[in-house]
């Protein structure tokens, strides 16, 4: 994958490699001791069912490794998206 800056992803849909929107992204998290992302913080469109997914609040929190590719969409394996 390619390296993009964080700003680029603002606002960005997430769909899954099933072609299912996922939400919006909203935010990422990261390891402070070693700089590595690790989830991508969604927020789920209306409707979408979130069961199988990590969730706080009305957030989903998808693992960074699930991503398969970043251009209009955020693009992450339906299955490693999942807890």
């Amino acid at each position: 994958m390619k390296l993009t800056f964080s700003r680029t992803l603002s606002k960005k849909k997430v769909m899954s490699t099933d072609g299912v929107v996922i939400g919006t992204i909203r935010n990422l998290m990261a390891d402070f001791k070693t700089g590595e992302v690790t989830d991508i913080v969604v927020k789920p469109e209306h409707g979408f069912d979130a069961t199988n997914y990590k969730t706080e609040d009305d957030k989903l929190f998808i693992p960074f490794e699930a991503v398969k590719d970043i251009r209009d969409y955020i693009v992450v394996d339906r299955f490693l998206s999942k807890k």
